[in-house]
């Protein structure tokens, strides 16, 4: 598995995603960081979404809520390529009935090498490097070997 290079382009494709009780800590983040994230094309799942474009008036492309299918909506676009890197505010003090799908899509995000912010300290230094700011070629791994193995169907 030899890694590819892949552009991050300029304008990045931020996915924004948090669980009920840490919504208003990632409004109170996406509001302080507005200015930044109006450079930036926006996607988030439903209720965070709604949120977001609520409060600060940004135009986001809005998907399911989490646990009825969004955060994996999100994983597949990471899979596909069309989202550059994750925020998602998670509460790990929270059970929830839609763990799996948390899980998998903090997997699928290290699978293809993305950004991955789960807290705000963590958000604010991604947003705030100078990376933000210019195309990023990321190593993204080549999972050819991986696809292309045969199968023992036997």
């Amino acid at each position: 598995m030899s890694p590819k290079e892949a552009p991050i382009p300029t304008r990045k494709r931020i996915a924004l995603v948090a669980h009920d009780k840490k919504k208003q800590d990632l409004l109170d983040w996406a509001r302080f960081n507005k200015g930044m994230l109006a450079k930036h094309d926006l996607i988030a799942t439903g209720t965070t979404g709604s949120l977001i474009q609520k409060d600060l008036g940004l135009p986001v492309r809005k998907l399911l809520s989490g646990p009825l299918g969004g955060d994996q909506q999100i994983g597949a676009r990471i899979a596909d390529g069309t989202i550059d890197f994750l925020i998602f505010f998670w509460d790990p003090l929270q059970p929830l009935s839609h763990d799996t799908d948390i899980k998998a899509l903090l997997r699928i995000a290290v699978v293809w090498n993305i950004p991955v912010a789960c807290n705000r300290a963590s958000a604010d230094f991604i947003i705030s490097s100078p990376l933000m700011s210019e195309e990023y070629h990321r190593r993204k791994p080549d999972y050819g070997a991986y696809t292309n193995r045969p199968l023992d169907v036997t």
